[in-house]
């Protein structure tokens, strides 16, 4: 399934954490042009050191330059920075969650530490209403139609009432961008057949059967690591983040090395599926990209953060997810 262009509205602004990156700001920079240049409508807010902001802005035309400004921050989250360090607000990525909290911009991407990002998501932009932990979610593209993978990294150790949540998040996700009118969930692990896999599956999996999961979804099941690829069983597959991202960065080396639109691919196209994970269960639209990203896959997140804010997708996923009745699970 290709995804219908979105209808475009003025005053689409997304902050972009100009530091966040192994590359950055070099990349982010490159990034930030490519998707001024590719979408006319787009606005940006630039987060980092002033003459970093000032490459792109010196880039650009007279009328380009006019869609972006500036907000300094000096100070970044290397990724081998606790997690807590993206609550310091003297950072790139706090200072952007506070922007998009305080209405400066619609939504934020960043291709710094995820942990970091997380952090500073739930504390600068809140959780939606009713979850526990929020989860990152990669489209991959599947047999006919886009499978959506989470989580790819959000969450490294989690409990299966975090794992139904983030199923009833993936359908809210599945129904609103990807126009899935029935989602079928399914949960990942080393085999299909009922009761495989540790005891994080088997508990989640024992509720997911009888969970009243929203919007005319279903649970299908355990499903393989193929299964996720072909997606002739599954349109969601929910795992934890530590599984989650293993499985996304051999997918992406197996995409670029059949010579697929992989992460390294040169430039966006709206037929790929996006370089960057949206993370849901918070009150606003964060896209993170990989920490090896280069400005092809920066500008496809950027790209796909202003595609989740013209598509309303903080709120129309909650409309989704809020007929869903709280997990009750083990531990």
């Amino acid at each position: 399934m290709t995804r219908p262009a979105p209808g475009r509205s003025a005053g689409t602004r997304i902050a972009v954490d100009l530091l966040g990156g192994d590359d950055a700001p070099a990349v982010v920079v490159d990034g930030a042009l490519r998707a001024c240049q590719a979408d006319p409508e787009l606005q940006l807010l630039l987060v980092g050191p002033r003459r970093v902001a000032d490459e792109v802005t010196a880039a650009l035309d007279t009328s380009t330059r006019e869609r972006v400004e500036v907000l300094v921050a000096d100070q970044f989250v290397a990724m081998a920075d606790a997690a807590a360090r993206g609550a310091d607000h003297a950072t790139t990525i706090a200072a952007a969650a506070s922007a998009v909290a305080a209405g400066r911009a619609q939504g934020l991407v960043s291709a710094g530490a995820s942990g970091a990002t997380v952090t500073a998501a739930v504390i600068g932009i809140g959780r939606t209403s009713g979850f526990r932990r929020p989860a990152l979610a990669a489209e991959l593209p599947g047999g006919t139609s886009p499978v959506l993978l989470l989580d790819v990294g959000a969450g490294m150790e989690v409990r299966p009432v975090d794992l139904v949540q983030h199923a009833v998040l993936g359908v809210g996700y599945a129904r609103a961008i990807l126009k899935v009118t029935q989602p079928r969930v399914g949960l990942l692990s080393v085999g299909s057949e009922p009761g495989k896999g540790d005891r994080l599956r088997r508990a989640t999996e024992r509720t997911l059967r009888t969970y009243p999961l929203p919007a005319q979804s279903r649970y299908v099941g355990l499903v393989e690591g193929d299964e996720v690829i072909s997606g002739a069983r599954a349109d969601v597959v929910v795992t934890d983040g530590f599984t989650g991202n293993v499985l996304l960065k051999g997918v992406e080396a197996a995409i670029a090395a059949g010579g697929g639109a992989g992460r390294h691919a040169s430039t966006p196209s709206s037929s790929d599926a996006p370089r960057g994970a949206a993370l849901l269960g918070v009150a606003g639209t964060v896209v993170v990209c990989h920490g090896a990203a280069d400005g092809g896959d920066i500008a496809s997140g950027i790209a796909l953060a202003a595609h989740l804010v013209r598509a309303d997708m903080p709120r129309r996923i909650a409309a989704v997810s809020g007929s869903a009745k709280p997990a009750e699970v083990p531990w």
